[in-house]
């Protein structure tokens, strides 16, 4: 029903009205007595056999929510309820900020795809927390990990970024099971300068010096462009084996049109932004399988990119990641769609008794 009547009644909005809209819709309906359970009863998978313990936490299943479609901490209670093992909010700044003038997102429906260019638009780091902490005391058994995705605001020079960084990391600390480092998207202009090894290894270094400072650590990972070089890639293992940093995200967005479906004259004139979805699911998978086989399996890698089916999720657990998470993927196939990769999983021959 979702994909052949609901979907084209969404697609016949704005997709940044219309995903506002739904997630107020969500939040209403789910804050009424008995709804709550009675989503979980229909979406969530419980099977111990799910369970993944990585970077030292424990999640209930291995389906997670990518950073940007809960920029806020709005939405952790009622993901939860749809079946995700894990939420990552943000992108989140220091300083709340509007993004980029809209439009700024566009579905490319022939593809499977979205193209964003949000810029990081966001309520700040301390109100999230707020927010995060409210969660915390009012989770009703749910077991979900939450993830903390920073960046640093638009006007913040690069040579500045560090402290950005360390603000929504102080700010977040006990509010976050994780954290993750975002240099990666292609909306914030020159963020990618920060992925080139120098700068990266000073700012990684930086935060895990912060870090251990505290009683109880938590794990920071770094989350990747998809159009990084083999060169590059074989840097980011050596800043990860240099700072000691928990693991790797990958990916996220391509600036790449390469292969679309859809006509490239609208594409043009779509304009600027990343690329997300089924064009992404082949080289997020690549450069997965790269990491893991180049590293000899060092660390942990969250996969995302392309996820529409069990069937990808397990594609991305065969190249080595041992979580993965999905996004756009969500707005085609529906609210069911952890259910069904988590299900999936459990039958696929091995994938249910992973550790």
């Amino acid at each position: 029903m979702y994909k052949h009547i609901i979907l084209p009644l969404l697609f016949r909005f704005d997709a940044e009205t219309i995903h506002h809209t739904v997630t107020r819709f969500l939040k209403i309906a789910l804050s009424i007595p008995g709804v709550s359970a009675l989503f979980r009863s229909l979406y969530v998978v419980n099977d111990p056999r799910l369970a993944r313990t990585v970077f030292g936490l424990t999640f209930p299943n291995p389906v997670g929510m990518a950073a940007g479609f809960d920029k806020n901490a709005e939405l952790i209670s009622e993901l939860s309820d749809l079946g995700f093992g894990f939420v990552e909010i943000g992108t989140v700044t220091p300083r709340p900020q509007p993004g980029n003038p809209r439009p700024r997102l566009f579905r490319l429906k022939a593809d499977g795809g979205l193209i964003n260019r949000m810029g990081f638009n966001n309520k700040g780091a301390g109100p999230a927390a707020e927010r995060l902490r409210h969660f915390a005391k009012n989770r009703g058994g749910r077991q979900v990990i939450v993830g903390g995705n920073i960046g640093k605001n638009k006007d913040t020079p690069n040579e500045q970024a560090l402290n950005d960084y360390l603000i929504s990391f102080r700010e977040l600390f006990d509010a976050v099971d994780y954290f993750v480092v975002n240099v990666s998207s292609p909306n914030t202009p020159g963020l990618r300068d920060l992925q080139e090894r120098a700068p990266l290894t000073q700012l990684l270094t930086a935060l895990q010096q912060e870090n251990r400072q505290r009683p109880a650590p938590k794990p920071i990972l770094l989350k990747i462009a998809p159009d990084l070089t083999n060169g590059q890639l074989d840097d980011i293992i050596g800043i990860v084996a240099e700072t000691g940093i928990a693991g790797v995200i990958a990916t996220n967005t391509t600036i790449s049109r390469d292969g679309l479906a859809t006509d490239a004259a609208t594409v043009t004139q779509l304009g600027a932004g990343g690329v997300s979805g089924r064009p992404l699911r082949e080289r997020a998978t690549e450069v997965i399988r790269y990491l893991h086989q180049q590293s000899g399996g060092a660390f942990p890698i969250i996969g995302v990119g392309g996820i529409f089916s069990a069937e990808d999720a397990q594609e991305k657990l065969r190249a080595g990641a041992s979580l993965v998470q999905v996004y756009t993927s969500f707005i085609y196939e529906g609210p069911a769609l952890a259910k069904r990769i988590n299900k999936g999983l459990l039958m696929a021959e091995g994938m249910g008794v992973r550790a």
